[in-house]
């Protein structure tokens, strides 16, 4: 009854997906999750309307990862976003990419997702026990024989951890995926909260909270680190600024908080314009309203309180014609519309991470199989290793594709 010819740690998507495929494959298989239910994490996805991937080409996808994206390319190859789409259809779920980018469920219900995988795996007869924690994995001469719950034993000599990250801890995320792979040797690197919120040091933002800010432009002002950009639309907040461009962003950010404590970063407001496209502007509008004052010419490019924050920061009148104020201060402004300095300082860590950055190092498991080099039949799935994203279903694409390689089940 306690044996089983692949037990699963974790039923978020790449441990189902994974289940699934062996299942498909004739594989007796177990599910091992500790919380009520699965997919608790794929119903928060994309505010609950479930962004399942996108339709970037396989190279564009990939180097959106940095580094590390170069181990997914063979699993990304086996499942790619079409490969998804039809899997996905295979299960009853239509798709489709309203904007011509990101795919979604086309009933944009994430539950639509999650039902259908329960409707699969009750198909195969695939195991599914929740309120069951694996605590410890059992192993002899560097093979797997099985897992230890805190009340029972089950045993198999294939063994795929796909319990996540530290994100979304409150859907009951703990990392216990790394306390169980550094027990049997592997190496887990530093882990980082990632797609978030950033604290500022500046309290101007505060006043600036009403609009979202689209095609900001945002890079890091530091010499070493000036390549790290991002561009996207951004919300300021009482404490600092979020929005799908600091979502991004913060990965690359949190680290630079514990080497630095504080990370200067740039902000172009205005759409990538520069400071003679902002010139050339202004001057337009200005003789379109010769008798404008300077808030009414901002307007044009800025909401209402931006405006006047900025204009606070260069020490211009709004009230006053633009073109009689000091020069000086007319091109401080033109230089904060195309670099508007902001200070990070802070975070509020995991409790409000939706992913987590690092993870089992990638150079111990082999990116043909998902199996880790060092204890034959343990293989690895999904967040628990160090591959993050960006917004926009890159990481449910990852999920999903290191999902069904891992249920592969290949030596």
């Amino acid at each position: 009854m306690n044996r089983f010819d692949l037990i699963v740690v974790g039923a978020g998507v790449s441990g189902v997906v994974s289940a699934i495929t062996s299942a498909r494959e004739g594989k007796s298989v177990l599910i091992l999750e500790k919380l009520p239910q699965i997919g608790r994490k794929l119903k928060a996805t994309g505010g609950g309307r479930c962004n399942l991937t996108n339709t970037l080409n396989h190279d564009e996808f990939i180097a959106r990862f940095g580094k590390n994206g170069r181990f997914m390319d063979y699993a990304l190859r086996l499942l790619d976003s079409k490969a998804l789409m039809e899997f996905l259809e295979s299960i009853e779920v239509a798709t489709h990419a309203p904007d011509g980018m990101r795919i979604f469920p086309t009933t944009h219900n994430s539950s639509t997702v999650i039902d259908a995988l329960n409707k699969e795996m009750s198909r195969l007869n695939i195991t599914t026990l929740c309120h069951q924690k694996v605590e410890e994995l059992i192993y002899k001469d560097s093979r797997v024989l099985g897992v230890e719950t805190l009340d029972s034993s089950f045993y198999s000599d294939r063994v795929i951890i796909a319990s996540g990250g530290l994100g979304y801890p409150h859907l009951g995320s703990e990392g216990d995926g790394y306390s169980l792979s550094q027990k049997v040797g592997h190496t887990i690197t530093t882990l980082y909260p990632a797609m978030m919120p950033l604290g500022t040091k500046e309290s101007w933002v505060s006043k600036c909270r009403a609009d979202t800010i689209p095609k900001v432009q945002m890079r890091v002002d530091i010499k070493k680190y000036k390549k790290l950009s991002a561009k996207g639309d951004l919300i300021f907040t009482k404490n600092g600024i979020r929005g799908p461009v600091v979502l991004d962003f913060s990965r690359e950010i949190t680290p630079l908080l514990d080497k630095f404590d504080e990370v200067p970063i740039l902000l172009n407001l205005t759409r990538g314009m520069n400071e003679e496209q902002i010139r050339t502007h202004l001057k337009n509008e200005h003789k379109k309203n010769p008798h404008s004052d300077t808030l009414a010419l901002l307007k044009t490019l800025l909401p209402t309180e931006l405006s006047k924050a900025l204009c606070d920061l260069a020490e211009i009148d709004t009230e006053s014609n633009l073109y009689t104020q000091n020069g000086i201060n007319r091109d401080k402004l033109i230089r904060l519309l195309t670099s508007t300095p902001l200070t990070i300082n802070r975070h509020d860590g995991f409790k409000m991470a939706m992913i987590t950055r690092g993870g089992v190092s990638l150079k111990e498991i082999d990116p043909k199989s998902m199996q880790s080099k060092l204890i034959k039949g343990l293989y690895f799935a999904g967040e628990v290793v160090d591959i993050d994203g960006p917004c926009g279903g890159f990481n449910i694409q990852w999920a999903f594709s290191s999902g069904y390689l891992a249920g592969k089940l290949k030596d």
